[in-house]
């Protein structure tokens, strides 16, 4: 995990003014991504974070992607629920910019969800996922839960 409290900017030729409204912030974390609701062959794929923004996502990519397609993307998330149950951030937004290794993409809409946790294998073979048994405290307790959801508004996240 890479986190900072200082927002970053992407290097922009001196004639682009910068559009942004918020700041982002670098963060360098796996990353799963997949054009959603399109009638084209699908496109996903898996690479990294290079820096998080209440309203924007910019990460790598294995290819360009199309600018204008609706993308989900998850992320693994630093910080656990709880102290113990790992999470992902899940964001729905439109891809902006793409370039032949980085795509960035607007959020639309987002959710944090528990993500499952990698199992001991047998040497040389995959590790298996298994579900996360995450549970929160309070009136939800004891009860499984597999999504936190979070609103989606300008300047929070």
């Amino acid at each position: 995990m890479n986190m900072s409290s200082e927002p970053t900017s992407i290097m922009r030729p001196r004639s682009t003014p910068e559009r942004r409204t918020n700041g982002r912030f670098p963060l360098r974390e796996e990353a799963s991504y997949r054009i959603i609701l399109s009638k084209l062959p699908p496109v996903s794929g898996v690479g990294e974070t290079l820096n998080m923004g209440s309203g924007g996502i910019l990460f790598t990519t294995r290819e360009k992607l199309p600018v204008g397609r609706t993308i989900e993307v998850a992320v693994n998330w630093p910080a656990k629920l709880g102290g113990t149950c790992p999470l992902k951030f899940v964001a729905v937004g439109r891809v902006v910019r793409s370039e032949d290794t980085q795509a960035a993409v607007r959020i639309q809409r987002y959710e944090f969800r528990t993500r499952g946790v990698r199992a001991a294998a047998e040497p040389g073979q995959p590790q298996p996922l298994q579900a996360s048994r995450c549970t929160p405290s309070g009136e939800n307790a004891g009860r499984q839960t597999d999504t936190y959801s979070a609103p989606s508004a300008p300047g929070e996240l």
